[in-house]
């Protein structure tokens, strides 16, 4: 399977002990992980036969000791589960296979980016930040531009034709129509998809479509800001009927984007393309911007955005290495209002307390030293 899941040869693999299950952590609210088991569970009641898929977790003690996080989409061992209260806890963490941290999620494929035709109407510049955040995590990025209902063919057209030159081809859909919803659940099969986007373009909207048992909570737009409310609080990992795991994720709508001011050309479709059309820049270090003989700078619509995204890379790793340099000359102290704070650190050779090995050493040392001067008046 390619849904993210092991396959039970795998597991088996893996050694699994008596009285463990294995299972998907779905979602995490108030220190407590509802785990989706691989093989469901079969308990017999007073009532019938009972069903039972999911588990109610908590997290051994030691794998916080250890600094073991535990993560929606994570692969999970369960040890000892109490299956009358429906309750477990997770004993051992498989190895991730990807690991976003905002979204928190791990072991995700793809990311699914939504963004609305209209009601809030599509800016690029924000368009291409989310894009650019999307292209760093090295997933399948899915983009679909929502509410077609709202807009003539040809707006619809002209996007299209526009982010075609990005190197993206959307889909376009509209759940208000029942329009493309087909499209994208088949884009969905067999992978743990990431649905991201900023606020009211209708996340919650597609969901509730393709999985009519999530229910989740729809937002409208503010008339006054023309912008989403959020109505996502929390990562939550949704089963997809057939093969597959959606996950809704928090909106926001400015993603941070902190790769090395070397990477960003990487994460523009249209500028990869020119880096490997056969020509190379004549330096190897070319950030792109006025060096000679440069492949990617030219006349392609997102240029720009390169650029202001190229100025806030090498800014904040300048940022970054100034405080490596504060740091390296100070440690970190907690207060008792649980504030960070700096004092410098002591030379180590000059405040380190002398050993007693060392003070005997020294004794012994001047003692010689005195008999010497002792012999020399003597003589």
């Amino acid at each position: 399977m390619q849904d993210g899941r092991l396959s039970t040869e795998f597991a088996n693999s893996l050694g699994q002990m008596e009285g463990m299950v294995l299972g998907t952590v779905l979602s995490f609210q108030a220190n407590y992980y509802t785990v989706q088991l691989d093989t469901p569970h079969c308990l017999d009641t007073e009532d019938g036969a009972v069903t039972i898929s999911t588990l109610l977790c908590t997290r051994r003690s030691r794998l916080k000791k250890v600094g073991q996080r535990v993560m929606v989409g994570d692969r999970v061992w369960i040890e000892e589960p109490d299956w009358q209260g429906q309750r477990g806890a997770i004993a051992q963490v498989l190895p991730r296979k990807t690991e976003l941290d905002r979204p928190p999620i791990a072991n995700a494929t793809q990311i699914i980016l939504v963004f609305a035709l209209a009601e809030p109407d599509i800016e690029p510049l924000q368009l291409s930040r989310f894009l650019t955040k999307a292209e760093s995590t090295a997933l399948t990025v899915l983009l679909c531009l929502s509410k077609s209902d709202l807009v003539p063919q040809a707006i619809q057209e002209s996007w299209c034709d526009r982010l075609q030159s990005w190197g993206y081809t959307p889909i376009v859909f509209s759940t208000y129509a029942d329009h493309n919803l087909e499209a994208i659940a088949h884009h969905c099969q067999h992978q743990v998809s990431v649905i991201s986007g900023p606020s009211g373009v209708g996340k919650s909207s597609l969901i509730n479509h393709l999985i009519p048992d999530a229910h989740l909570r729809v937002g409208e737009v503010s008339g006054k800001l023309g912008k989403g409310r959020h109505t996502t609080r929390h990562v939550e990992l949704f089963e997809l009927p057939g093969t597959g795991l959606l996950a809704d994720t928090p909106g926001f709508n400015q993603p941070d984007l902190t790769c090395a001011p070397s990477e960003v050309v990487q994460l523009f479709p249209e500028a990869r393309q020119r880096l490997v059309a056969g020509e190379t820049c004549q330096f190897s270090d070319c950030l792109h911007r006025d060096e000679p003989n440069c492949v990617v700078r030219g006349d392609w619509e997102r240029y720009e955005h390169y650029l202001l995204f190229l100025d806030e890379a090498i800014a904040h790793q300048e940022a970054t290495d100034r405080l490596r340099e504060t740091e390296s000359g100070f440690k970190a102290k907690t207060g008792e209002a649980g504030q960070t704070q700096y004092e410098p650190k002591l030379e180590s050779k000059k405040y380190r307390r002398q050993s007693r090995k060392a003070q005997r050493q020294a004794l012994q040392d001047l003692d010689i030293d005195r008999l010497m001067q002792d012999a020399d008046l003597d003589e």
